[in-house]
């Protein structure tokens, strides 16, 4: 087997089933004999070994016993600075429906990422090829990017506006399934009449008999509706934050001073959504939450990163879309300045661009801000201004607003940096909502089909004319970060992807435990909308 170069050996061992530490590799080519060298050493590996380390080469080549090489490069006896443990990720998942009350996610696939990634960015360095992909059978599209239309002055209008248009839109896809009648309709008809309303959740708040007061509130006025605690659909109270859309249907009290709940809507995916895939076999690299400009940021993970996207593994890979944080920025949380290893904003973004020059050139790049770059933290953020679009002018990238959809060949993949992830998380119960399945906590969004429902909590929301953060059409992918943690799956056949970071635990983190997954690659496959997580860190 002649073997040329690092690539060339590290494609071999992948094939066999091993991850090979970068030195490894090293060895093995350096070899007299590379191919008869790397044989040796597949030869000499254990069965359950999936490393091979640089000691276990060196063992061979010395003609140390088989038993000790094995020993070397058994993960059980490497040190955590050498292996370090994969946190639990999704590995793919099937497009099974979703449960019928939605609330459940689909069944995934547990385990470390594929053997592949690890193997490839072990390599000395990129080797020279040519990207599969026909450039002139790329297309990308933008919508709903808000860069440069934002009107808003913060006057009281404007939040009218904002709440009629979101109230409108989400109602729109409501009232088909209901006899709406507006609250002061509602307040004139007779006791015991059955009657429906579509509104924006004005209050939730429990009783003393341990029923649930919701009141709903449309353009003409509010109404209260009581939801009884022995009711099946009364898990759903537990779900809703204020200022979300939602239809109710049920039946007067004799005053007619209250409804009692008989049914509950939520604008939702439907269940019979088909995604759009691409016609052609071409791939999409989701990340987020670079990072650079942290004493934190894994440069070594991000140039694996980018050395494994220049080789043929990677041949596939045309489009990279990156979902907010590309720097760390400054005075984001208290004592900040102590953890930077860049001070300076714009020396941030300047670091960041040489990053990016790394990512081949024939990739096409999409980027939103996050809540650490330097954009307004009210969403919707628009795009970077001018000055850092020509500082991070690698690529020519698209900049465009947070969030944004970006329908590529055909898939279209709703982009959303994921502030409100973080509020989601805290207002549900934790086996709904939880930083360790950050997808689960997008479903709620999509079920919500608004990306930041909630109007004065956590999420610093701006007024304009429209809803920007309304999900009008379906994505076929959706994609977030902010939460720093990887998890993936599929509601009524809409891919929900949090791509992690690439910032290993900082001391802010750890006081407020959270454990990042960094140095992740989320691969979607477009015509098939199937996942691989490639791994560097």
């Amino acid at each position: 087997m002649p073997l040329e170069g690092s690539a060339r050996i590290v494609r071999e061992l992948t094939s066999r089933g091993y991850n090979a530490e970068r030195e490894a590799v090293t060895l093995i080519a350096a070899a007299d004999d590379p191919g008869r060298t790397l044989d040796r050493v597949v030869d000499a590996a254990p069965e359950d070994g999936l490393v091979v380390t640089t000691d276990h080469v060196r063992s061979v080549l010395d003609g140390a016993d088989a038993g000790a090489a094995a020993a070397a490069a058994s993960p059980a006896e490497r040190s955590p600075s050498d292996a370090p443990a994969d946190p639990p990720v999704s590995t793919g998942t099937d497009a099974t429906p979703s449960p019928e009350n939605g609330n459940e996610s689909p069944v995934e696939t547990r385990g470390s990422s594929t053997a592949g990634a690890a193997a490839a960015a072990a390599a000395g360095g990129p080797e020279s090829f040519e990207r599969s992909g026909d450039p002139s059978r790329r297309s990308l599209e933008i919508a709903n990017d808000m860069t440069g239309e934002s009107t808003g002055t913060g006057e009281y209008e404007d939040f009218v506006s904002v709440f009629r248009d979101r109230l409108e839109r989400l109602g729109s896809k409501l009232r088909g399934r209901v006899n709406h009648r507006p609250a002061t309709s509602i307040e004139s008809m007779p006791g015991g009449s059955e009657v429906a309303m579509v509104g924006l959740v004005n209050d939730v708040r429990s009783t003393a008999s341990g029923h649930w007061l919701i009141e709903l509130e449309d353009a003409t006025g509010t109404f209260p509706w009581l939801v009884m605690k022995d009711r099946e659909y009364v898990d759903l109270v537990d779900e809703l934050l204020c200022d979300e859309a939602l239809a109710m249907e049920g039946t007067l009290s004799d005053d007619s001073g209250i409804a009692f709940v008989d049914s509950m809507y939520f604008p939702d995916v439907p269940r019979t959504h088909e995604p759009s895939t691409a016609d052609r076999h071409v791939q999409a690299a989701l990340i987020s939450d670079v990072h650079v400009g942290s004493e934190e940021f894994m440069h070594d993970a991000w140039n694996r990163f980018a050395d494994w996207l220049h080789t043929e593994q990677a041949q596939h890979v045309e489009y990279l879309l990156i979902a907010g944080d590309m720097v760390e920025g400054v005075g984001v949380y208290p004592n900040q300045d102590e953890e930077l290893d860049i001070v300076d904003i714009y020396d941030q973004y300047r670091a960041f661009n040489e990053y990016l020059k790394q990512v081949p050139g024939d990739l096409e790049i999409v980027m939103i801000p996050g809540n650490h770059d330097a954009v307004r933290l009210a969403e919707p953020q628009p795009g970077f201004d001018e000055e850092l679009r020509e500082i991070m002018s690698a690529h020519d990238a698209r900049i465009v607003s947070n969030p944004s959809t970006v329908t590529v060949e055909g898939v279209s993949v709703l982009m959303y940096h994921g502030v409100s992830l973080d509020e989601v998380i805290a207002e549900l119960p934790a086996e709904k909502a939880s930083y360790d399945e950050p997808h689960e906590a997008m479903y709620h969004l999509l079920k919500k089909r608004h990306v930041a429902p909630q109007f004065g909590g956590h999420t610093r929301l701006a007024p304009e004319e429209k809803d920007y953060l309304v999900i009008d059409e379906v994505p076929d992918v959706f994609h977030t970060g902010h939460v720093h943690k990887l998890g993936f799956g599929k509601y009524h056949n809409v891919l929900a992807i949090n791509s992690g970071c690439w910032q290993a635990q900082t001391d802010f983190q750890r006081s407020v435990n959270i454990d990042p997954d960094a140095g992740y690659a989320p691969i979607v496959d477009l015509d098939t909308l199937d996942v691989t997580v490639q791994k560097f860190s």
